[in-house]
């Protein structure tokens, strides 16, 4: 947990309280396996009620915790930047190492023999740390939509999907999950018609989340819906002023959502016999090494 300190700061008593809180909160999700990213820290202070949820208080704890990882407070690990990275080839030190880290990366298609084939589409870049990991445990493809998916994915996908139906006789399922505000569920009768259009045929969409009941369950906490939006009138008849963003449910419960979904998708039988095939082709792989 590297804390280090390149500048000198002094903090108010308040700025500490926050400070001590948000590496209570890191801690709390690090033991579950999470990473945050800011927006997410921001929303577990408006869980607590310490801050109110407007603007002014997410850019007091970007900064805040901006400030306090550069004066050695915060560990610099303990939030990630979802939306930019380093792209960079792997590297080994010798050939028995690339062969060892096959044995460890070597799968097969699990869904290969299932009725149906999902996959996970997710409105935010900023969420698909806390989504990669369900849908590798799961052998699932997951999509991070960036908002409106563009135009050259949407095809890309409905010729991936065409495939799935024609070639393999499997039955294609998006799982959509997004914000619930005037344009984060029109995503998802967009997803819907676009990708009938391109495919030729009608593929099932159906949004996991945000829907209003989770609201209710969760309480996660309102924003006021942008009434600069053009989808603003149709949405405030039907929900009202408020809005909610996907961002502000537990990692845990987004997690549990889709694990949910996907269990109750697939055979179980079948599942078990390609878990069992691809361990006994991985424990081969070992055996070749040890050769």
């Amino acid at each position: 947990m590297p804390k280090i300190k390149y500048i000198e700061h002094r903090f108010s008593t308040a700025s500490l309280r926050l400070i001590n809180l948000a590496n209570n909160i890191i801690g709390f999700y690090r033991d579950q396996g999470f990473t945050l990213t800011i927006r997410q820290l921001y929303y577990q202070f408006i869980s607590r009620d310490v801050l109110p949820n407007t603007t002014a208080s997410y850019n007091r704890i970007g900064s805040l915790i901006n400030a306090a990882r550069l004066a050695g407070e915060v560990d610099w690990d303990a939030i990630e930047d979802r939306t930019r990275h380093v792209d960079s080839l792997a590297h080994w030190e010798n050939p028995q190492s690339i062969v060892e880290s096959a044995a460890q990366q070597y799968r097969i298609d699990k869904w290969a023999s299932q009725r149906i084939r999902p996959e996970i589409w997710i409105e935010k870049e900023a969420l698909s740390g806390i989504v990669a990991k369900v849908c590798h445990d799961n052998d699932i493809s997951f999509l991070s939509c960036r908002g409106y998916t563009s135009q050259s994915e949407m095809w890309r996908s409905a010729m991936r999907m065409s495939n799935m139906l024609n070639e393999d006789g499997q039955t294609p399922l998006v799982l959509h999950l997004g914000d619930h505000d005037p344009s984060g569920l029109d995503m998802t009768r967009d997803i819907r018609d676009r990708l009938a259009l391109l495919a030729k045929f009608e593929i099932e969409v159906k949004r996991i989340a945000l829907n209003m009941d989770q609201i209710r369950k969760y309480n996660p906490p309102p924003n006021p819906a942008k009434i600069t939006d053009s989808r603003f009138s149709a949405y405030a008849r039907q929900y009202g002023k408020k809005s909610w963003e996907l961002d502000a449910l537990e990692p845990k419960i987004l997690v549990a959502l889709i694990q949910k979904e996907v269990t109750a998708l697939r055979n179980k039988d079948r599942w078990t016999v390609e878990v069992a095939s691809e361990e006994k082709d991985r424990q081969w792989l070992k055996s070749l090494i040890e050769r």
